[in-house]
């Protein structure tokens, strides 16, 4: 497998491979400065069976962490003042272990399922550019796009589900986020596996319900997406995980209050924004409510109507990506009692956000919740348009002016913050941009003056510019849309953004050009 990454490794940016080869200069001689660790020198099994022989419980040390030492240590390291104690082992405790050897659980792993050994190339007979609608059908759409570009014997899978239940309320929000950390938590018994073969696999919560995504070599990618279906429609809730990731969440719903407050500004300016959304305040509220027999009862109501926008990208033929599909919808809508049923035509989501009034200013201002934390921060955000090519490039060009004068201006000039930047932004469709301060020495209502102040001078600036800076600005902005695809991640980021916008626009930067 180490053999296998190094010749397929994807294409990283320039600075990542220099940093890469330089760090490898240092350990290693100049014939393995690109190889580095990627390869082993050798196979010596007999250096194998060396260390395997050290590993005796003569030879053990054990670090033990755990809060039930609380009052019962003996010593405190110098530097942070953390308590411990150190006991040797006895020899009649290491005789015990030697006398129950050799034990049950301590084995070989199994053969690893997920290995690839076909690494070929896939013809692709028609040369699409742009992903296409390859199927159809009342509980999903299946976007698929070949690999034309990396000749790489390697896929890319995302299963959207959007499942209206997941948002109905706190408490559904709530128990979502927890099913979909348990579901992550039961696919451990796979992850180091997938990890050594090559795959990856995450899930994640989403508007409009959750998200499974898988990458890697393309051979054995079904294996794993059929395991992971498999765990999601054969779902039990472990009490004991249960309340292990119950306490995960509440942790991090209390620790929002610590987020550096340009993050909190942010997460308000979202939620504002949003048509129907609830803060973190109130899934904080009715999450110490929550038990085990509330997701029990949840689980099915959540997956009682669901569909699937489906994209498959790849090493991966069109006939293996409909199968793909099939086998999901056979088993989620098949059978005496299905898991699941499509969606009423009402109930397809439609992600919106909330129109703000032409040359009308809003003010939304939150105390800080963290009282030990000087700064504050200011999240100017400006709708501008709907999705439309001549007004995004208008604004795109736009930020591509603006966002070094305003970093140099506000950060550099007049010193109001460390954290300053402009940038554009895109929310269901609607662009607009927005600048972000976050100072310990101004507040966000001074702040807000200099941007205006900012706004007033670059407007003159603009106004000065000859046409040759301009020139070279817009041909500055349409090198950056040209700049080819690394890698088949990075293609399927930019299509997935349009599938899941709703946009659709596959062809938007040869029209934004």
């Amino acid at each position: 497998m180490s053999e296998t990454d190094f010749h397929y490794q994807d294409k990283n940016s320039a600075i990542d491979y220099v940093v890469d080869v330089a760090s490898n200069m240092q350990f290693y001689p100049p014939i393995d400065w690109l190889v580095g660790s990627s390869l082993p020198s050798r196979f010596s099994p007999d250096i194998i069976e060396a260390v395997l022989n050290e590993l005796t419980p003569q030879n053990v040390r054990i670090f033990w962490v755990s809060t039930k030492f609380d009052g019962h240590t003996d010593s405190t390291e110098p530097w942070y003042g953390t308590a411990y104690s150190v006991e040797k082992i006895t020899s009649s405790t290491i005789e015990q272990w030697m006398e129950k050897a050799p034990d049950g659980n301590l084995h070989l792993p199994v053969p690893n399922m997920f290995v690839p050994t076909d690494l070929s190339i896939k013809t692709v007979s028609n040369k699409m550019n742009f992903p296409v609608l390859l199927r159809k059908s009342p509980y999903s759409r299946l976007w698929y796009k070949p690999d034309t570009l990396f000749s790489m014997p390697k896929g890319y899978i995302i299963i959207d589900f959007s499942c209206p239940q997941s948002r109905s309320s706190p408490e559904s929000i709530v128990l979502t986020s927890i099913f979909i950390q348990l579901l992550m938590d039961y696919l451990n018994e796979y992850a180091y596996y997938a990890e050594i073969a090559g795959l990856g696999y995450w899930i994640s919560s989403h508007y409009n319900g959750f998200q499974v995504t898988m990458t890697g070599y393309n051979h054995k990618i079904r294996v794993l997406l059929e395991k992971v279906i498999d765990k999601i429609t054969n779902f039990k809730v472990e009490p004991d995980r249960f309340f292990v990731i119950k306490e995960l969440f509440t942790k991090q719903y209390q620790n929002f209050k610590f987020q550096q407050p340009y993050e909190q500004a942010l997460y308000y300016c979202s939620l504002i924004l949003r048509e129907h959304a609830w803060s973190w305040k109130d899934e904080l509220e009715v999450l110490p409510n929550l038990e085990v027999d509330d997701l029990v009862k949840f689980y099915p109501l959540l997956l009682s109507r669901t569909f699937l926008e489906c994209y498959i990208a790849g090493n991966i033929d069109s006939k293996e990506a409909i199968s793909m599909i099939q086998h999901i919808e056979d088993t989620f809508y098949k059978g005496a009692q299905p898991l699941s049923r499509a969606l009423f035509v009402s109930e397809h989501p439609s992600s919106r956000i909330i129109k703000l009034e032409e040359s009308t200013n809003y003010f939304y201002a939150a105390e800080g919740l963290n009282t030990s934390d000087e700064n504050s921060a200011l999240v100017h955000y400006i709708q501008t348009h709907p999705d439309e090519y001549i007004k995004n490039v208008k604004r795109q060009l736009f930020v591509l002016i603006a966002k070094q004068p305003a970093f140099d201006q506000l950060r550099s000039v007049e010193q109001l913050g460390y954290i300053t930047s402009l940038s554009r932004t895109s929310d269901a469709g609607i662009c607009g941009m927005q600048l972000i301060v976050q100072s310990s020495v101004k507040d966000p209502r001074y702040i807000e003056l200099r941007f205006q102040a900012f706004l007033k001078m670059l407007e003159s600036q603009l106004h000065d510019m000859s046409d040759d800076e301009f020139k070279r600005k817009v041909n500055a902005l349409i090198d950056i849309k040209l700049e080819k695809f690394k890698n088949l991640s990075e293609e399927t980021n930019y299509f997935w953004w349009e599938i899941s916008g709703g946009t659709l626009r596959f062809d938007r930067i040869e029209n934004e050009v």
